[in-house]
């Protein structure tokens, strides 16, 4: 038997009573386990395992392939967006997507996994959902291995510069300079400036720093295909966010 805190991030229903539920924990990482009764209102589960609801669980970890076993789950706090927010409702459903797709099971992160928590956190309040979903977005990528080189050139080495606009090479996983750039390559460009404001939201012991409006398009230009090229596909709650 295991305990750990956890945040559920997707949920199905396997009979009249019992759920196959996905949770992200802090000390296992990704879990997938068979809650039998866990569709009843009164239970060893309390209601706890709704989607993006934090909870303390126990669950028996099988060594086969086939699911786990959860045997209890007592509610720590569910997710409720700020205002009833439909973009933060969004965005805490597209945290759990990339939990989902970019994480291995069993493989833990413990800070992500706070990361996450403060992410949903902040959806909660009145936070804007574009900076928290950047800050986590960053601190995915640093926390998998596939944070993109954004303080110099992945082919020259030349350090970024305020005088310089660099191109995002998505496949290499960083920043090519205008002299190492090529047609061919169809790079999408942003400032110095840019990046170095994309390297503080990489570093997750820093305050989010605010994103001034006309800078958003540089910065999802550069983390929107980073995202979508580690999971290989778009985002579905992308479509549902107004970057």
């Amino acid at each position: 038997m295991e305990k750990t805190e956890a945040v559920v991030i997707r949920v199905a229903d396997f009979s009249e009573t019992s759920r196959v539920v996905t949770l992200f924990s802090r000390d296992f990482g990704k879990i997938a386990g068979l809650a039998k009764g866990g569709r009843r209102l009164k239970g060893p589960f309390e209601a706890a395992l709704d989607l993006l609801a934090t909870c303390q669980i126990v669950f028996l970890r099988k060594s086969s392939a086939s699911l786990d076993l959860l045997t209890e789950a007592k509610l720590i706090s569910r997710f409720r967006p700020y205002g009833r927010s439909l973009h933060s409702l969004y965005g805490g459903y597209y945290v759990a997507e990339l939990l989902s797709g970019l994480t291995e099971d069993y493989d833990p992160h413990p800070v992500l996994y706070d990361q996450a928590i403060l992410a949903l956190q902040r959806l909660a309040g009145d936070a804007d959902f574009r900076s928290v979903l950047l800050r986590f977005e960053m601190a995915l990528l640093r926390e998998i291995g596939q944070l993109p080189a954004l303080d110099f050139c992945i082919t020259c080495n030349t350090p970024v510069g305020d005088d310089r606009r660099f191109a995002f090479w998505v496949s290499a996983g960083g920043l090519i300079c205008s002299h190492c750039q090529r047609p061919e390559y169809g790079s999408p460009t942003i400032t110095a400036d840019a990046a170095t404001l994309l390297s503080r939201f990489s570093d997750p012991n820093s305050p989010i720093p605010d994103i001034p409006p006309d800078r958003l398009p540089e910065l999802r230009r550069v983390v929107t295909p980073a995202i979508c090229h580690v999971l290989e596909h778009r985002p579905k709650m992308l479509r549902f966010l107004p970057f």
